[in-house]
């Protein structure tokens, strides 16, 4: 299979790539690079994977040094003219979007990058869909879409319509905009809603790679919501598998899917949205024990109250998941944290 990962100098689109790679499927890279955060992990990421920096120019393929199928481009999904041409030229069978401007708290700050990013360039991603039929969208929705809602665990069945940040709401717009195009274009897709990402290579913008440098300098750690915060943290490998599994059968539509009691999470269009979590959260407090314990060294904690648009608590219910791939993430958090600290050890020390 030929595949479109866009967003592969960033976390979870590193960690598939390699994954589709080591199984023999071929892969065409995308991504712009932005300075969001720190560039110099992106291009480590990249080299990681056979892309050398110094070969990177905007808008043409470079060939993985690594990796005999595997080529990256620098480019933008605001840049529809230059999708249209990629997707003509190189056909595609599966494509997976994880491009996006994440985090939450930054839609505060610079909500014109989420529009531009996960508005703008996901229709570009549609259109260019529709064009050059593919036999399978994925796309990375958010466990953020579920804001408000209060009832756990989070399903798929459940009415999302209370975002809490424009990043959420952006990532509700991609699930929406997808099953128009399903509908009006046949055009099979399948909206993730991840839980709470970690392990190695992940953002410094996430809250294991912000506590881990803050003990390294000696200073205290941020604890939001004074440590009362339950997360579903789920391991990048436990992430990548579920979105292969995903990948590998293409939605045919819910035959009984009914319009008087409609399913959110499911269409009579090829359309389908699934939970990929650990459906097991964790006290925060409890995460950063693992952390400690990892490191040896015991945190320094400020207490804080909860962010403008953060919520307390994400829990995945992950049945539909379970029960049309047969697989469940399962990595406990005491294995992942360690392995993301060996990770940081080697890669900072050199």
């Amino acid at each position: 299979m030929k595949y479109l990962i866009t967003g592969t100098a960033g976390f979870i689109g590193f960690h598939l790539a390699k994954k589709l790679l080591d199984r023999g499927d071929t892969v065409v890279g995308f991504d712009n690079i932005n300075d969001y955060y720190d560039v110099n992990l992106k291009y480590g990421r990249l080299e990681e994977s056979g892309i050398a920096r110094e070969k990177i120019i905007d808008h043409a393929l470079v060939q993985s040094e690594r990796y005999e199928h595997y080529s990256f481009v620098k480019a933008d999904l605001s840049e529809k003219a230059f999708m249209m041409e990629l997707f003509q030229k190189e056909r595609f069978d599966v494509v997976v979007n994880l491009a996006a401007q994440a985090g939450v708290r930054y839609s505060l700050i610079n909500p014109d990058a989420y529009v531009e990013a996960n508005i703008t360039g996901f229709l570009n991603i549609l259109e260019a869909c529709r064009a050059f039929p593919v036999k399978h969208l994925v796309y990375a929705s958010s466990s953020s879409v579920y804001g408000a809602n209060t009832k756990m665990p989070f399903s798929t069945s459940d009415n999302v319509d209370h975002p809490l940040s424009l990043y959420a709401a952006s990532k509700k717009s991609n699930e929406l905009m997808a099953h128009t195009y399903s509908h009006l274009f046949g055009i099979p897709a399948t909206g993730l809603r991840f839980f709470t990402v970690y392990g190695p290579w992940g953002r410094p913008d996430m809250a294991l790679f912000l506590f881990i440098e803050a003990m390294k300098k000696g200073e205290p750690i941020q604890v939001f919501n004074h440590g009362k915060m339950k997360r579903d943290f789920t391991y990048v490998g436990d992430i990548v598998e579920g979105i292969v599994r995903v990948a590998d059968r293409p939605p045919k539509g819910n035959s009984a899917w009914q319009g008087d009691s409609p399913d959110p999470g499911s269409s009579y269009a090829p359309y389908k949205v699934y939970n990929i979590g650990n459906s097991s959260p964790v006290e925060l407090m409890d995460y950063i024990g693992a952390l400690e314990k990892a490191l040896g060294i015991e945190a320094e904690k400020n207490m804080l109250p909860l962010q403008p648009g953060d919520v307390p608590a994400t829990y995945a219910d992950v049945t539909d998941l379970m029960r049309d791939t047969g697989y469940k993430p399962d990595t406990p958090v005491d294995e992942g944290v360690s392995k993301f600290v060996e990770w940081y050890k080697a890669h900072y020390s050199k």
